[in-house]
């Protein structure tokens, strides 16, 4: 495997709410009388089902409780091994799968806050993303007003399959709440589930959801480009979390093929898709779905024609790789320090 450096940016580790009563003491009266009225007990999505292989490695699960509970289990395994400059914090608690409006933007708040007192207050290394209730526009954009002066946040989070394809004019009050403060949106993998989470429907097995992540990242992709995001929001940048890289070219050919066949439809979209995703789009390297042969993945980066596009991230404590084996096999040192360094910097203005 290629070498590690020290001095990296991990841009996407999972800090867990252990329990929803964790929450209570970042929630007002209201909303603190209703989770114990209603008896509710937890917010769990299926996108990472507990108990299964990929939610954590063998040696990153604890004892007991969720993988990824443990501020101190965070330091060991990952932040002091990898030598991390900094790493990127993004919950992923199903805040975002309620359907009330108010109780999703109560929730996303509380999360937010207790990001803040649980982890980013307990060690300068960790920074954070903003959890935001894309079901309300308006609410979303006061969530990132609310949080933007507190520099440890640098990103706006977001699920690659919510409600609506992420391009629609609805959402772009969200986009320039976050190029105003300078935060790039992370789109992650995962799904609100109020839709089925493939284009034909609801599948039987949980394979059929995790595959599909990289369909729903290629069709975000298409609406955010062909709706005119980057034409709106020049300086808004995107990072797809747990995307897949392997998808990219061939994707990018095709689109780039049909945008010039029907491109009086969108004049809008003045420059080439790959330009755009160029400019724009960045991807995290973990889980990487590429072939394990050097020369194969050399190829991969050459068809991307450019070397910014990949960003350094463990997945933690999600189970993509052993040891510290998070770098494929065959990147050059000038690639790697790319990856793990100058690539996140130039992303994350906020990290500066």
């Amino acid at each position: 495997m290629a070498s590690l450096i020290a001095g990296g940016i991990d841009c996407d580790v999972h800090p867990a709410v252990p329990h929803l009563t964790s929450l209570l003491p970042y929630l007002n009266d209201y909303w603190r009388d209703q989770v114990t009225t209603r008896g509710m007990v937890d917010l769990v999505s299926q996108s990472y089902p507990q108990n299964s292989p990929i939610t954590a490695r063998p040696d990153w699960r604890p004892e007991k409780g969720k993988p990824g509970e443990s501020l101190s289990d965070m330091q060991r395994h990952v932040l002091d091994p990898f030598q991390l400059s900094y790493a990127i914090c993004n919950p992923l608690y199903g805040v975002q799968m309620v359907f009330s409006e108010d109780m999703q933007a109560a929730f996303c708040r509380a999360l937010n806050d207790w990001l803040v007192k649980e982890w980013l207050d307990h060690d300068s290394r960790l920074r954070g993303s903003i959890v935001i209730p894309t079901q309300n526009i308006e609410k979303a954009v006061a969530e990132i007003e609310r949080c933007a002066p507190d520099r440890r946040f640098v990103q706006v989070l977001m699920l690659v399959m919510g409600d609506t394809p992420l391009g629609k004019r609805a959402l772009w009050p969200i986009y320039e709440a976050a190029e105003r403060f300078d935060l790039p949106i992370g789109v992650h993998a995962g799904s609100a589930y109020h839709n089925p989470p493939t284009a034909v429907g609801w599948g039987s097995y949980h394979i059929e959801d995790y595959v599909g992540q990289a369909q729903a990242f290629q069709t975000q992709l298409t609406s955010l480009i062909v709706e005119g995001v980057f034409a709106k929001y020049p300086r808004l940048k995107m990072v797809m979390l747990e995307s897949g890289v392997s998808w990219i070219s061939p994707y990018l050919w095709r689109l780039h093929k049909f945008w010039r066949g029907v491109r009086m439809e969108t004049p809008w979209v003045d420059r080439a898709p790959l330009e755009l995703v160029r400019s724009n789009i960045r991807f995290s390297l973990q889980p990487f779905d590429a072939p394990p042969q050097p020369e194969t993945l050399i190829r991969l980066f050459e068809h991307m024609q450019s070397d910014e596009l990949v960003l350094f991230s463990t997945d933690y404590p999600h189970w993509q790789f052993d040891g510290l084996d998070a770098l494929p096999e065959g990147l050059s040192p000038d690639l790697v320090r790319k990856i793990m360094i100058d690539n996140p910097h130039a992303t994350y203005p906020r990290l500066k």
